[in-house]
């Protein structure tokens, strides 16, 4: 869905009001954890990791309620669309600030960059975006002509669940994420010929992985921990949605949206979103962030989704 020549169209909007929310929102969050008595590294991480919103939540959500074409839901679009993208800058970032290095879980950790120091998990980490981009390019668009050729809907499906499975493996292996890899799939094949009909094959599986995500979500949430420290979840819970409704009602007046619009907008995108998993486990991963916090913070991020709704 996501056309680079789009992109183009809707540049002032997607840079403009994306950059304001994720740097605004970063620094208070920043601030707000600094205050909680964390490190500034900690503090860093779960900034860039609450910045961000729930693309699957948000868009299923405007769909739902024809909200699409409305100044509230191309608001939404654009920021959603430059949070997903700055995931990739975000990520490679992540092992720059990590002070304490991988020398507690080389042992186990098994991806091919995990015992690599910080600065050379940061080079791995553009180099298979690179090979995603050149790989989708070069050899499946070109795999692809073939299958078309055959007239098989079935070759053709069983195809492009093989791009996304495959890309998700690579990026596991390697030690990254296989969202950001399918993501960044999903961007080359959106300028290929064949982009519609990988849409209309994809759609069926696309409502089915979309109910398994939110199970996913509701099955994240640990209870036992919400239920011993209810008072700390909670007011994360609270402070975090209403720093960051606030910073986009801010951004809706400065880009002139109509009051209606903007409050549509700032509401739909107040909660914490499913990047904040994988930018989470990867920080703990790095030993930025230890366990307890980890799963401090992803109860939040849980808890800010399923109120979305």
């Amino acid at each position: 869905e996501l056309e680079p020549s789009k992109f183009w169209k809707m540049r002032r909007s997607i840079v403009g009001m994306g950059s304001i929310q994720l740097i605004v929102t970063s620094f208070l969050i920043f601030f707000l954890m600094i205050i909680l008595g964390l490190a500034w590294q900690v503090s860093l991480a779960v900034a860039l990791a609450f910045a961000m919103s729930s693309t699957a939540i948000v868009l299923q959500t405007i769909k739902e309620k024809g909200l699409s074409s409305t100044a509230s839901g191309q608001a939404s679009f654009s920021v959603l669309l430059f949070q997903d993208i700055m995931v990739i800058p975000i990520l490679a970032i992540l092992p720059l600030i990590s002070v304490r290095g991988l020398t507690e879980n080389r042992h186990i950790d098994s991806s091919l960059i995990g015992n690599l120091p910080g600065w050379m998990q940061g080079v791995a980490f553009f180099g298979a975006v690179a090979l995603i981009f050149l790989g989708g390019k070069y050899l499946f668009v070109p795999l692809l002509r073939i299958v078309a050729g055959t007239r098989l809907r079935e070759l053709f499906t069983a195809s492009s669940l093989l791009l996304v499975v495959s890309v998700a493996l690579l990026m596991q292996v390697i030690g990254l994420s296989p969202a950001l890899g399918t993501f960044l799939a999903g961007i080359v094949l959106a300028s290929s010929e064949y982009k519609h009909e990988l849409e209309s094959d994809l759609d069926p599986f696309k409502g089915l992985l979309l109910g398994l995500f939110f199970i996913g979500v509701g099955a994240s949430i640990n209870f036992e921990l919400i239920g011993s420290k209810p008072f700390l979840i909670l007011g994360l819970v609270a402070g975090v949605m209403m720093i960051k409704f606030a910073i986009l009602l801010a951004t809706g007046k400065i880009f002139k949206v109509a009051s209606d619009q903007n409050l549509l907008f700032a509401f739909a995108l107040s909660q914490v979103g499913e990047f904040a998993f994988v930018l989470l486990s990867f920080s703990n991963q790095l030993n930025i962030i230890d366990r307890e916090w980890m799963d401090i913070m992803m109860a939040v991020t849980a808890i800010t989704m399923t109120i979305t709704p």
